[in-house]
């Protein structure tokens, strides 16, 4: 699977994070300070990971700052970005599973390398639920970024 990687600082966590996917199997694109020369501030490297995505150069991307709140947020606002901010397996686990997330948040501060490897085999793992309830909450996801793209407001689903 191609995944883009982006960290505003070369953290180890965040070399980690890149070495471990890469043992994994995957293809890793790198952004901010994990890319000699690349722009490190968090909205930006985000950004630029969050639109490999969303433009198809990536399936997924993992996004890293400090707390990870910057990252996610910048990621979100990327059209198509399910970013979520992952503190544990369980919450990896469920944002696959109930929000189809394409996007993995961590936060450099409080991410182990043990906690790290926990939170991937619970991303990995998991798969978009098929639940009718699940879907219709992902789709009416996909609609407020349609929205916001029009300029249009949003009404909410009766």
């Amino acid at each position: 699977m191609r995944i883009s990687v982006s960290s505003d600082m070369d953290e180890p966590v965040a070399r980690l994070l890149v070495a471990e996917l890469s043992r994994r199997g995957h293809e890793v694109r790198t952004h901010g300070a994990l890319r000699p020369g690349a722009d490190a501030q968090w909205a930006v490297c985000s950004a630029a990971a969050a639109r490999d995505v969303a433009e198809g150069a990536a399936e997924q991307a993992v996004v890293c700052c400090w707390t990870g709140t910057g990252a996610s947020i910048a990621a979100n606002k990327v059209p198509g970005v399910r970013a979520a901010l992952c503190t544990d397996a369980a919450t990896a686990q469920g944002a696959r599973r109930w929000n189809d997330a394409n996007v993995l948040a961590l936060g450099l501060r409080l991410t182990s390398q043990a906690l790290l490897r926990e939170i991937l085999d619970a991303w990995f793992a998991a798969e978009p639920s098929d639940d009718p309830e699940d879907v219709r909450n992902v789709a009416h996801v996909g609609r407020l970024d349609t929205a916001d793209r029009t300029g249009s407001r949003h009404t909410p689903d009766a």
